[in-house]
């Protein structure tokens, strides 16, 4: 796993993660969004042969995240679950039965489907539109918060955001990335069974690109900073 990369944001100080997920320092809170766990079973049910080992991965990195920063709490901006309940989900239990110590916070997303009980059973505290903890407010979708509804720096997910390097010539490369404007924040989407999409970054915003690294044991991801 590569180091994390510290970024402070409103006077706190965070860490960024290639793997795609933010750790709040002050607060020991790790943040993380579109998990979209269950996502491959979703897909197979409906005849699209996707490999079972997607999901494992993407879980075998969260547990990763949680040894490396030992958080008290973590939050998920959205779309934990991608659909209804699945086999899949089961990993999912016996993964928060083995970090039961940490409470986790979970801000609905459009994908996030479940009855609000199983949630419950998980030991998931669950927030219909937003979770608010000083000086950020977290959201899943951006546009469904107006900025009078709450005061706080957002932090949230749902757009998958990308970003595109330009070469020599007319060569590009598209990443997910870590999106910082002045008055908000957008998230990776977690898993790697997602796509993305292409942003613009306006003038003073910092973007952080998660690209691949080759490393003599395998391809790690490697942030960097592009503006």
């Amino acid at each position: 796993m590569s180091p994390a990369y510290p970024f402070l944001l409103q006077g706190q100080q965070c860490w960024l993660s290639s793997d795609r997920c933010l750790y709040w320092e002050n607060e020991k809170t790790l943040v993380i969004s579109d998990l979209h766990f269950g996502k491959t079973g979703h897909f197979r049910k409906s005849g699209i042969a996707v490999p079972q080992d997607v999901y494992k991965e993407d879980l075998h990195r969260l547990m990763q995240q949680v040894q490396y920063f030992q958080p008290d709490k973590i939050i998920f901006t959205g779309d934990l679950f991608h659909s209804y309940e699945n086999q899949e989900h089961q990993l999912f239990a016996k993964w928060r039965n083995a970090i039961s110590a940490q409470s986790i916070h979970l801000v609905k997303g459009n994908h996030d489907l479940l009855q609000n009980q199983v949630y419950y059973e998980l030991g998931l505290e669950v927030h219909e539109n937003m979770y608010a903890a000083d000086p950020f407010v977290f959201i899943h979708d951006l546009n469904t918060l107006e900025e009078n509804t709450q005061k706080g720096y957002r932090i949230s997910g749902h757009i998958h955001p990308g970003v595109r390097i330009s070469g020599q010539g007319k060569q590009s490369l598209s990443f997910p990335c870590f999106y910082f404007s002045e008055n908000f924040a957008i998230m990776p989407a977690f898993s790697k069974f997602t796509g993305f999409v292409v942003i613009k970054p306006l003038k003073g915003d910092a973007v952080f690109a998660i690209v691949k690294s080759n490393m003599a044991k395998g391809e790690k991801a490697a942030l960097v900073k592009i503006q």
